[in-house]
């Protein structure tokens, strides 16, 4: 059984404004897990991760990390969790390494430069230790933030949009940083505008639009439950419309005609798929080549969105 490290029980947020940034999320995050929190801009997963990290907070419910309250017990939580900020929130002046050994004492942590000096190689920073932050790229910095983040060596990550801005490259060491640490122990909740890095890394997936938690499911499960797949038909020639014997079958017909799409449920007792060749033969219709694909993470995700905007 799965053991969990955060547990979210009826939190509410509301601010002076009367807006709600949150509506009774229950949730529970299991030690050593990767979950990915997927919304709109305004959904409220920043809202919510600076509530356990204890930046916010709540109007209602209650937080507790490793059995402990986030309020009684706030010092002990803080130490275990590392933030990693959506804004490049670093001093200009200050060097690489002294900005990590400074949040590193900032816990209570004993100094330990062979530690740092590992978490800087893994992030490919330690040729950059002794410069000053306003010199490096603004990738450079995201990696600092992160490094900081697991200066003092947390058992729990948050990552708030983590590869924002930055380049595709760094987007994947990023990733591989993301598995290391989940190896290594390290629970890690994301939130991300780049569906294809939950897709990618996520063990589960966290659906949030309007300040309510839609969904929660392992990734797996979900692109299977949710997931369609698709036959696509390339056709020997184009044609201009539909016959009508073929309007059961909701079919797409591509703009120049040469290529029909079928969506169907793959779990389903009958696909429907064998019904549909025989017809398009019997329709005169003639086939190029065929194959399949299936709904991605994405499609997923505004599919399920929309359905409760």
């Amino acid at each position: 059984m799965r053991q969990a490290i955060v547990k979210i029980s009826q939190l509410s947020k509301t601010y002076e404004t009367g807006h709600q940034a949150l509506k009774a999320i229950d949730l529970d995050i299991y030690d050593g897990e990767i979950l990915a929190l997927l919304g709109p801009n305004g959904a409220g997963k920043t809202t919510l991760i600076s509530i356990i990290c204890g930046i916010v907070s709540a109007s209602a419910g209650s937080v507790s990390v490793a059995g402990h309250d986030i309020v009684g017990g706030y010092r002990v939580t803080r130490e275990m969790i590392g933030l990693v900020p959506q804004e490049l929130t670093l001093g200009a002046f200050d060097t690489v390494w002294n900005t990590i050994s400074f949040s590193r004492g900032l816990f209570g942590k004993k100094p330990n430069p062979e530690y740092l000096e590992q978490l800087l190689k893994d992030l490919s920073l330690y040729d950059k230790k002794d410069n000053e932050l306003m010199t490096l790229s603004g990738g450079m910095k995201r990696r600092v933030l992160i490094a900081k983040a697991l200066s003092h060596e947390p058992r729990i990550l948050f990552l708030d949009e983590p590869t924002a801005g930055v380049d595709v490259e760094l987007r994947k060491d990023m990733w591989k940083l993301v598995r290391r640490l989940r190896e290594s122990g390290v629970t890690i909740i994301l939130t991300t505008h780049y569906i294809e890095e939950a897709e990618e890394i996520a063990d589960r997936v966290g659906i949030i639009s309007n300040g309510e938690l839609v969904l929660v499911d392992d990734k797996e499960a979900l692109m299977q439950e949710f997931g369609k797949k698709h036959l696509i038909l390339e056709l020997k020639q184009a044609i201009e419309h539909l016959p009508e014997s073929l309007a059961k079958y909701h079919l797409e017909l591509s703009a120049d005609g040469s290529l029909l799409t079928y969506t169907y449920d793959s779990k389903a007792n009958r696909t429907g798929i064998n019904a549909l060749l025989q017809s398009l033969d019997k329709a005169g219709i003639s086939m190029r080549d065929l194959k399949t694909t299936q709904s991605s993470l994405e499609d997923i995700f505004v599919n399920i969105v929309r359905s409760v905007v």
